[in-house]
């Protein structure tokens, strides 16, 4: 019994190193599509380099990662799953009301408290989440996008000796 149990530790531990670099490689990968379009100027309706509106950014990031997002921001949050803001991670889109009827805007989370969209008059730019005279009052929530090709490139990790002890010990007759 108690071998299964450290066979079962081992590989539960394993498992959480991968998904921590699998973590890594989604933060990398959002960081080079990203830093790649700040500056690009705020236009309405906008969805390519030459201009964005904050939903036309969101859905040209995600479709370099593999993604594809509804036009709209109201319509952006009805995909994925909700977050709390607590457990934000990078990647995860954060949505506002800033026209005090519904969601008006979606940016995405990139850590630190941070995050980038395409903002009427300033373009492609990192803001704080919690910036108290605008941003944090008009905050509605977020969501997780799974962005397969990500998960894809997570599970082409190759497998060390460790990995494989642990799965030929997890495998062996219990007395």
């Amino acid at each position: 019994m108690r071998k299964l149990f450290a066979s079962l530790l081992i590989v539960g531990l394993l498992v959480m190193g991968a998904g921590a670099a699998h973590a890594e490689e989604q933060t990398t990968k959002l960081q080079d599509v990203v830093s790649e379009l700040y500056g690009v100027p705020y236009k309405t309706s906008g969805k390519t380099k030459k201009g964005f509106d904050c939903s036309g950014f969101t859905g040209y990031v995600f479709k370099e990662l593999g993604v594809e997002l509804p036009a709209s921001s109201a319509a952006q949050y009805k995909v994925g799953t909700a977050v709390d803001k607590k457990d934000l991670q990078p990647g995860d889109l954060v949505f506002f009301n800033t026209n005090g009827r519904s969601i008006s805007h979606v940016g995405i989370y990139i850590g630190d408290g941070k995050f980038v969209h395409s903002e009427s008059g300033r373009g492609v730019v990192n803001t704080k989440l919690n910036d108290p005279y605008y941003w944090s009052k008009r905050y509605v929530g977020a969501k997780r996008v799974n962005v397969p090709v990500l998960e894809a490139k997570a599970e082409e990790v190759p497998a060390t000796p460790e990995k494989e002890k642990a799965v030929q010990a997890a495998s062996l007759p219990q007395n």
